[in-house]
Order: structure tokens, then sequence, then C-alpha cells
């Protein structure tokens, strides 16, 4: 029976899920991975893996949907790193990474969760919609692979893009700015400018414009913190965030999306517990 959509439980699940996906980005095997085909730095790995099931993608296109870095980081990777590799062997080797990764990196009691998770993450992902939602449609065309750590890997990744991209759709709506989004998440207090300006590449400067954007707008005050309206604002967009992730939430009904949620969070705590995945981190995934 489908339940209406709760955002407590479509955060939840997403807490739940997300450090799954993470290992692409923390474990050593995917930027071996990237290595091995040549690329020359992490960030071109990063850009050309992200973006992979869409093809040869150039910086305008791949900047348009990782809406919080700064274009020019992404222009240093793409559309260079296509001289170097293919989309689809990045694909492909990426895939087989993350595979070795969760094997090396989770307990052996784990294999008995695998298949299950990704019986239910893969229902989740087919209640999805993709409307404006490019990256979690690239994801989602992919192959379903049949190994177990690869297929909870592949639906992770397309249900936290698909929760990504409604990110942005929320935060564009509100008249922000990729970095504009950043330095109100900054301003929350969830994570600290340290933290995330050198993952993003963004300059002092352009970092004191948004800054002044911000505050004309009512948003900030003096001292870089939310204003009343600026934490309405903040709380609008992880709401309709939350809203517009509800699809898997609304298809697996509260009993299955708590199952999900059962068996995921052991493995992804563990990933945290062991260091793997730093908590905080720069894409902002908690402790479930």
């Amino acid at each position: 029976m489908r339940v209406e959509p709760s955002p407590t439980l479509a955060r939840r699940f997403w807490e739940a899920v997300e450090p799954l996906h993470a290992v692409a980005y923390f474990a050593p095997e995917p930027a071996e991975a990237a290595r091995m085909l040549g690329l020359p730095s992490w960030w071109m790995g990063y850009f050309a893996g992200r973006v992979a099931p869409l093809g040869p993608l150039d910086a305008p296109a791949t900047t348009s949907m990782c809406y919080g870095f700064e274009p020019g980081m992404v222009e240093r990777a793409l559309p260079d790193a296509w001289a170097y590799t293919t989309p689809e062997a990045v694909l492909s080797t990426r895939l087989d990474a993350v595979r070795a990764s969760l094997t090396r990196l989770l307990p052996p009691t784990a294999t008995a969760t695998m298949e299950p998770l990704a019986d239910l993450l893969e229902r989740a992902v087919r209640a999805c919609r993709f409307d404006g939602r490019p990256l979690a449609a690239g994801w989602a065309n992919v192959r379903r692979p049949a190994h177990a750590a690869e297929r909870v890997w592949l639906a992770a990744t397309v249900l936290r893009e698909h929760r990504g991209d409604g990110h942005v759709i929320a935060a564009v709506h509100e008249g922000l700015r990729g970095l504009d989004a950043t330095l109100t998440h900054v301003a929350t207090g969830a994570i600290s400018r340290e933290l995330i300006q050198p993952h993003r590449g963004w300059t002092d400067e352009q970092w004191e414009d948004s800054r002044r954007r911000l505050t004309a707008r009512g948003l900030l005050d003096r001292t870089g913190r939310l204003t009343r309206t600026g934490g309405e604002l903040r709380r609008h967009i992880e709401d309709t965030t939350d809203r517009l992730a509800a699809d898997p939430v609304s298809a697996l009904g509260e009993t299955g999306i708590e199952e999900a949620i059962r068996l995921a969070t052991p493995l992804s705590r563990h990933l945290i517990d062991t260091g793997v995945i730093p908590v905080p981190n720069p894409i902002g995934a908690p402790r479930p």
C-alpha cells in the first residue's frame, strides 16, 4: 500500500544510504582506477566519474549539474578527461572499484545484507521520476550489475543524485547561485567554511561577493549568520528537498523504508566508525 510521503523518512533514508555511495570519494580503489585510466588528477577522476553515464560532457553542462562547484574547477577537468579515456571505461572501472572497496571495507556479515538491501533500493529507484534531474536519470540508465555490492552502490548513487538534483531545483527556485547555497549551508553551522571552500574551488573574493549578495537580500547579517528570513529560506529549501525526494518513500511505504534504513544503517556506520568516511565531510553526510 502506498503511503503519504514523509520528509522525516526521506531524510533518514538519505542519511542511511549516502555513506554507501560515498565510498567512491573516500576509498582508495576508485581513485586508483581513475589513475590507471590515465587521468592525471583526483578531481578529473571525480568529475568524469560523476557524469560518465551521460557521455563525454563539457564543463558548462557539468557545472550546471555540479551546482556547488566553482566553474573554473570543473573546466580544469572537463572536457580534457575525455582525451585520456572514455565515459564507458570510467563507468566500468568505477563499478569494479566500488565493488572492491565495499567488499574489502565492510565486515563479512554484510554479505547477507547486500542482496535484500539491493532489492529494496532498486525498488526505490524504480519509483523515482527524473523530470529535471539529469544526473539521476543518467545513473538510472546504467545496466543493472550482477554483483550485490555493485547493485547496492549503483542504486544508492541513483537515489542520492535524485535527491541532489532536487536540492538544486529547490535552491535555484529560491534565487540562490551555487556559492550562495553553500554560504547559507555554512551559516547553519552544519559545516565549516574551512572544510567546504577548498573542496569547491571558490576564491576568497568570490566568497565575499556572495556574502554581500546574501546580506543585501537580508538572508545573512553583518557577521555572516543567518537572519530570521535566511533561516526560514534555508528550512524551506531543506523541506522542499525532502518533499522532492519522497518518491521512494511513497513507493516503499513506511515499512519498506524502515527496513531499508535498518539494513543500510549498520553498513554506513561501519564505514564512518572505521574512519573510511570522515564526519564532518564536504558532502554533508552525517553518521546515521
